[in-house]
C-alpha cells in the first residue's frame, strides 16, 4: 500500500471512470481506492459494489456514491472476526462520512437528488459525477486520516 496519495487524483480518476461509463458511481470509488492506494483488494470488491448504483439497484434510495464511500471505510477499518469491537469505529467513520454528504446536500436520498431529472440527461449524469468524486475525496481523506498517511496535494 502506498505511503503518499493524491486525494484530488482520487477524486479525478473516480469523475472519469463513471463520465466515460466504465463504472457507475459506486464501482468507480472503489476502483479509485483500489487503485490509487495500489492496495492487494480483489477485483471482487469493484463487483461488490455494482449493486449500489441508482440507489441500490436502481430503487433510488441511498445515494450509490455514498454506499461506494462505505464499502471501502469497510474495507480498510472493517471487521472480520465475530465479536471484534473495532467495528464500533468502522460505524464512526462511515457515519461521518455519510454526515458530509447529508450536511452538504441535505439527505442520502438519490430519488430526492434526482426528483425532476430525466435519468438519461447531461444534468443527471453530471450531478452524480460530481457526487462521485466527493465522496471519493471524503472517503480518502478519512483513510488517508486514519492510517496516518501523506495527501501529496497538501506539499
Amino acid at each position: 500500500m502506498k505511503q503518499e496519495v493524491s486525494i484530488q487524483k482520487i477524486k479525478s480518476d473516480a469523475e472519469n471512470s463513471f463520465r466515460s461509463g466504465d463504472f457507475y458511481c459506486s464501482e468507480a470509488i472503489v476502483s479509485s481506492i483500489k487503485d490509487n492506494f495500489a492496495i492487494d483488494m480483489p477485483d471482487e470488491m469493484i463487483a461488490m459494489a455494482s449493486g449500489f448504483p441508482v440507489g441500490i439497484g436502481k430503487s433510488k434510495c441511498v445515494c450509490g456514491a455514498v454506499s461506494g464511500g462505505v464499502l471501502c471505510i469497510g474495507y480498510f477499518f472493517g471487521r472480520t472476526k465475530r465479536g471484534d469491537q473495532k467495528v464500533q469505529h468502522t460505524l464512526a467513520l462511515a457515519n461521518e462520512l455519510q454526515g458530509s454528504f447529508r450536511k452538504k446536500h441535505g439527505c442520502l436520498c438519490c430519488h430526492v437528488h434526482t426528483q425532476g431529472f430525466d435519468m438519461a440527461s447531461g444534468e443527471h449524469k453530471n450531478q452524480c459525477i460530481s457526487f462521485t468524486g466527493e465522496i471519493a475525496a471524503e472517503t480518502a481523506r478519512i483513510i488517508v486520516r486514519e492510517l496516518g498517511l501523506k495527501n501529496i496535494d497538501e506539499e
